[in-house]
């Protein structure tokens, strides 16, 4: 297998984690792009991709990096359970079941966590209808399953709290609840925006679109 990586990235990556070269720099490139955009700031947010089905394995952001300066060594392998697959590695993401939920019941080959300003602040807003409702914006296309503007597609709110056990059967008991319905991401109470897509480039599409949408929302609230 070719690996196209840069140089300085290539030499920073341990040995296990060599085989996913092209997937560190994808997670690299999407960390980097969202930390310009002030979506990923401090050492905020997480992000994962499905590097194996069977066994389910997930290569996954280490936890407390930079997101916007991420090496080759900022990244952990976890299995279906969110447990780690090499002995030694550092710590994942504690939310790191959330990754692994929407691989399982969205089959997510990507997911993507951001704390932008607009996820945080829209989610405080309309906490107590528990969503939001999107529509008539151009911008919906962007999301795979839909074909028109003038699609209401409808975006879950989830309480935030530090038990992620709990959060995960809650997101997962609503994905039971709604299998008709279509889900690509929710946020989390004054905390951010999980989305994911079927490979990376889909997912970093789903996150640019829906972060459009949430801040077009926003901004025509002050209107």
């Amino acid at each position: 297998m070719q690996v196209r990586i840069l140089p300085v990235l290539f030499s920073s990556i341990p040995e296990h984690l060599a085989p996913y070269a092209d997937s560190i720099l994808g997670l690299r490139k999407a960390g980097n792009q969202f930390w310009s955009r002030g979506w990923s700031l401090g050492t905020s947010s997480n992000y994962s991709v499905l590097v194996e089905r069977d066994p389910l394995t997930l290569l996954l952001t280490a936890s407390g990096k930079d997101k916007g300066h991420l090496q080759g060594s900022d990244f952990v392998l976890v299995d279906g359970d969110g447990k780690p697959t090499v002995a030694g590695q550092q710590k994942s993401s504690a939310e790191t079941l959330l990754h692994c939920l929407a691989v399982k019941k969205c089959n997510a080959g990507a997911v993507l966590h951001t704390h932008s300003v607009w996820s945080t602040v829209l989610s405080e807003h309309y906490f107590s209808l528990r969503g939001l409702w999107i529509e008539g914006f151009e911008m919906l296309k962007g999301l795979e399953g839909i074909t028109t503007h003038e699609t209401k597609y409808w975006l879950p709110i989830f309480d935030n709290t530090q038990d992620i056990p709990s959060l995960a059967a809650e997101v997962a008991s609503y994905l039971d609840s709604n299998p008709n319905t279509l889900c690509l991401g929710y946020l989390i109470r004054q905390h951010g925006l999980y989305t994911w897509g079927k490979d990376l480039p889909s997912a970093v599409r789903h996150m640019e679109v829906i972060e459009f949408l949430l801040e077009c929302i926003g901004r025509k609230s002050k209107l």
